[in-house]
């Protein structure tokens, strides 16, 4: 049997932005979170921050005792998690985390590729695009000192977090939606292939990306947006895939 602290952090508490408080839930829209939301919310995040990995068996009965619900709200929790991929749902087996194949992982980076481009195009049109820059200026920032400074879990938040919020300023809510979709299934398969974060500097490549923009220079922003995800994929493809320990989340005791 397995228990599990859902407070734990591995390396205290971030102050990152969880990768649940990037998009919108049906709670937040009249200021009102229902249990379902917390308990998706609590997998969710273990999952972006690599702490559940993909393979994870999700049992209802441990579920229910970490996070003091009933199996009804576990349930619907997993089913939303199903429906936005972050976990499979297999008939007489369970909910697991998702796991990438070869050809779910080349169309992950083939549409990140795609939709940063768009992005870009869109970013270039707005006359105040100096001003809409600086937060995440000062995101890149934060991301550095999180790298640095050895904390995981707050860079690994603040590099996901920069795509999503540059989605963000272009002001449409379906390509943040997008982008943050893909984003996470970008996390789950660099989690799944166990990719090294020490030959990760993803700040320097962030730091470029807002130098080519605010400089106007779409060609070489498009270029290194898309030499970003190139390495990263290229990364997951040379890297060994492994039989993960699934349950190396919040604490953890045999």
């Amino acid at each position: 049997m397995l228990y599990l602290d859902q407070h734990d952090d591995l390396q205290g508490e971030s102050t990152a932005p969880r990768a649940s408080s990037l998009l919108e839930r049906r709670g937040q829209k009249i200021g009102r979170v229902s249990e379902v939301d917390r308990v998706y919310a609590e997998i969710f995040d273990a999952v972006m921050d690599r702490r559940l990995l993909p393979g994870a068996k999700l049992t209802e009965s441990a579920l229910c005792d970490i996070f003091s619900c009933s199996r009804a709200t576990v349930r619907a929790a997993l089913a939303q998690l199903g429906h936005d991929k972050i976990v499979v749902l297999l008939p007489n087996r369970g909910a697991y985390v998702w796991q990438p194949d070869p050809a779910e992982t080349r169309e992950v980076f083939e549409a990140r590729r795609t939709l940063e481009c768009v992005l870009i195009d869109k970013l270039l049109q707005m006359s105040d695009l100096s001003a809409r820059l600086e937060p995440l200026r000062e995101m890149v920032r934060q991301e550095k000192e999180a790298f640095e400074t050895g904390d995981r879990i707050s860079w690994l938040r603040l590099s996901n977090a920069f795509h999503v919020k540059m989605a963000r300023l272009v002001g449409n809510h379906v390509l943040t939606e997008f982008m943050h979709a893909l984003c996470c299934r970008t996390t789950l398969i660099i989690a799944f292939h166990d990719t090294p974060s020490s030959s990760t500097c993803s700040y320097m490549e962030h730091d470029q990306i807002l130098d080519l923009l605010l400089a106007g220079n779409r060609e070489g922003a498009i270029a290194a947006m898309c030499h970003h995800l190139e390495d990263c994929e290229h990364r997951v493809e040379e890297t060994q895939t492994r039989k993960p320990d699934p349950w190396s989340v919040f604490t953890v005791k045999r």
